[in-house]
């Protein structure tokens, strides 16, 4: 085990290169049963099993905010900007994608989603990248990787323009939930609400007002403006999120 967590601190960018890769590819080809699938569902477990697995190998789950919740939480607004998003899904009204018990399968895959992908990129990249000491290329590099990830949507044919918006909105809510992480030093509450955006994906119409779209999409890049300058000048930055503090 110490092997493995000396070897893992050698190499930290290219361990999470490797799970970016992993996810991304093994995931993006079983989405291709729809995500109704059980197989998916399990699939995506497995991986999030997998990658807890390895942080509590590797002795780092306060170093990726596993550890609990953010001490600071009040400092923090209490996470309100990120349950706004949360809920957006929901704003069109409520028309479930598919009847039971495919819903059930997407529904708990999509929770364990929100697992892996904050911790992939809020976690393992992001922390990669604060070693180099530039936490703005840090913040900049996990955001837009998360939402130029999205990119895989068109390979299970989603509409181009759709996956676009998609990838834009993912951006905007990739700053919001990097400096969440980076400026409360837990990953809790940005699994929480990835998880819930994404479930609720399950539960939400495929066409919406189009007004209403506009206005969601406004909505987010002013909570993610706003928030994230508010972390950036209002909120301290906890010791284990500093650049050069130790594992």
């Amino acid at each position: 085990m110490s092997k493995l967590k000396e070897l893992y601190q050698k190499h930290e960018l290219a361990c999470a290169i490797f799970w970016i890769v992993l996810y991304t590819v093994g995931i993006g080809n079983l989405r291709k049963l729809g995500d109704d699938s059980p197989i998916l569902m399990l699939g995506v477990i497995a991986v999030s099993l997998l990658m807890f697995l390895f942080v509590r190998m590797t002795g780092t789950t306060e170093y990726y905010g596993l550890g609990g919740w953010a001490k600071n939480n009040r400092a923090m607004l209490w996470f309100i900007p990120l349950w706004i998003i949360a809920s957006l899904n929901l704003w069109n009204g409520i028309k479930p994608d598919y009847p039971m018990p495919g819903l059930l399968y997407a529904a708990v895959m999509m929770v364990f989603v929100g697992f892996a992908e904050e911790l992939i990129f809020r976690g393992f990249l992001f922390k990669a990248m604060m070693k180099d000491g530039s936490v703005k290329t840090a913040i900049i590099v996990s955001s837009v990787t998360f939402g130029l990830g999205h990119i895989v949507n068109l390979f299970i044919g989603q509409d181009f323009v759709e996956t676009l918006i998609q990838m834009v909105f993912a951006v905007a809510v990739g700053f919001i939930f990097t400096m969440a992480f980076y400026k409360s030093a837990s990953l809790w509450p940005c699994i929480l609400a990835h998880s819930l955006i994404d479930v609720s994906s399950v539960f939400s119409p495929d066409e919406g007002s189009p007004v209403l779209n506009v206005i969601l999409h406004v909505l987010i890049l002013v909570l993610a403006v706003g928030y994230c300058l508010y972390l950036a000048k209002r909120v301290e930055t906890p010791a284990v999120n500093r650049v050069g503090s130790k594992k």
